[in-house]
């Protein structure tokens, strides 16, 4: 690996996933023209969230981190964001709860719109065509034209992300993150949930000690952490091009930032170490994600380690755990052994979604809900063993009332899975499974934390 990194270093390497534009002119001037734009973040703003990700690492905070499996073009609206959001604020809410610590709140939002595949091709009776790379590289829809990758989309996916960020800071900065404001975060279809009593507890029990609060003099008008809070974004780096294209130099400390989002990670099929993602993400100071699945060897993780992190800098490396229900077990401990043995400061989170997919018999791709949950509860014990800190967890998410992943409290069946399932590439979980999945982790936290086995009584 060589020492010399520019922010087009990585053409010199091997890649995959990157698709083959046809048209490699507009590629060029579209990638000029992003070259050209404001950043989406700053790099002030990646460097808080480095800092809030060492205090993970330390035990000190959690991580919540979720959002789409891919964002689409024709989903974006401002209802959409808005329901994602305060979903989220429910989560954080009920995390803090039973951590007792503060929420380090990042989506895979404003950029999450690239998706890796297995296969280049898709087949469909005798018809062969380009796969979906997601809505920033083609369309959906199984025609030749839609899946011609187009440059003009990594235009359209900037101006969507700006948008969807603006909404996002209005409402974690503009008063709609008030903690007054618990109650109102309920989403109307949750209200029928069997979790909507759980919440509602939850939510009398924080609103009685904000009154108490108010009543001695600390109040949201006096104190901004009760009204106001921080939220990042993050999204899988693999368009190469359009990363490239959206790295700036930091004029504080002339080091380069990726301004696409605060938080990028490198998923199971792009971190070869010699090849062109590694070689992008190792030289832009943003925190960076690392998936690591059944295939991830000891040796190959230090690798990684020794590339992106050479100078074990706590909060830049965070290691997404996605094995698999059944896996766990076999594989999480000997590469949590290594990691503790050589020293290194990483935020260990979980993401139990994508390997726990399945084919359901009535055709649906989905994701069992007690197959979430059994490797969200196996992360956790796997840590209380091995003495190490479990620091978060990494969800596909969305606000909606989608019928997408089976089980759960509202009991969604294959059958059931027809209805409204509107996901463009994985399966999500709905607003009901993702408030669910939350209480579970809750109580894994608060046994942590007191060492009791005893349940959050709300």
């Amino acid at each position: 690996m060589s020492a010399k990194w520019t922010p087009d270093s990585w053409r010199s390497k091997p890649y995959v996933q990157i698709p083959n534009f046809p048209d490699q002119q507009a590629l060029k001037e579209a990638e000029a023209r992003l070259a050209s734009f404001p950043p989406l973040v700053f790099a002030g703003e990646a460097r808080a969230l480095k800092s809030k990700l060492a205090d993970v690492a330390e035990g000190k905070s959690f991580l919540l981190q979720g959002g789409d499996c891919a964002e689409s073009f024709a989903e974006h609206g401002a209802d959409n964001i808005r329901d994602f959001f305060r979903v989220f604020l429910q989560m954080s809410v009920i995390l803090t709860y039973g951590a007792a610590k503060p929420v380090v709140k990042i989506g895979r939002i404003a950029g999450q719109f690239a998706k890796p595949r297995s296969s280049d091709m898709e087949t469909k009776g005798d018809i062969s065509l380009p796969s979906y790379r997601g809505d920033i590289v083609n369309g959906s829809e199984f025609t030749e034209k839609s899946r011609i990758p187009d440059p003009e989309r990594q235009i359209m996916a900037y101006r969507q992300s700006a948008a969807t960020l603006n909404l996002l800071r209005a409402f974690a900065q503009g008063g709609y993150a008030n903690l007054e404001h618990v109650h109102e975060w309920m989403l109307d279809f949750v209200e029928s949930s069997p979790l909507s009593e759980r919440y509602t507890k939850l939510a009398d029990s924080l609103s009685d000690t904000l009154r108490f609060m108010k009543a001695i003099g600390i109040s949201a008008d006096q104190y901004p952490s009760l009204r106001e809070t921080d939220f990042y974004t993050s999204h899988e780096s693999l368009l190469l091009g359009y990363e490239e294209a959206m790295t700036r130099t930091d004029s504080i400390n002339g080091e380069y930032y990726a301004t696409s989002g605060h938080m990028l990670w490198i998923g199971d099929r792009t971190r070869q170490p010699d090849h062109a993602h590694v070689e992008f993400l190792r030289g832009v100071k943003n925190p960076i994600g690392i998936k690591c699945g059944p295939t991830s060897t000891e040796d190959g993780l230090m690798e990684l380690l020794d590339i992106l992190c050479p100078d074990n800098e706590v909060g830049r490396i965070t290691l997404i755990a996605r094995f698999g229900s059944d896996n766990v077990q076999e594989h999480l401990p000997r590469l949590l052994r290594r990691v503790k043995a050589e020293g290194r400061k990483v935020v260990w989170s979980c993401d139990p979604m994508h390997g726990n997919t399945i084919s359901s018999e009535s055709g649906y791709k989905t994701r069992p809900f007690d197959r979430v949950l059994k490797e969200v509860q196996q992360f956790f014990a796997v840590h209380r063993a091995e003495g190490t800190h479990a620091g978060g967890v990494h969800f596909e998410m969305t606000g909606k009332d989608v019928t997408e992943c089976t089980g759960g409290a509202r009991a969604v069946t294959d059958e059931d899975l027809g209805q409204r399932y509107h996901t463009h590439c994985d399966p999500r979980l709905n607003a009901s499974q993702a408030l669910e999945l939350a209480f579970l982790v809750a109580e894994e936290l608060k046994e942590e934390r007191n060492g009791s086995t005893e349940q959050i009584a709300v």
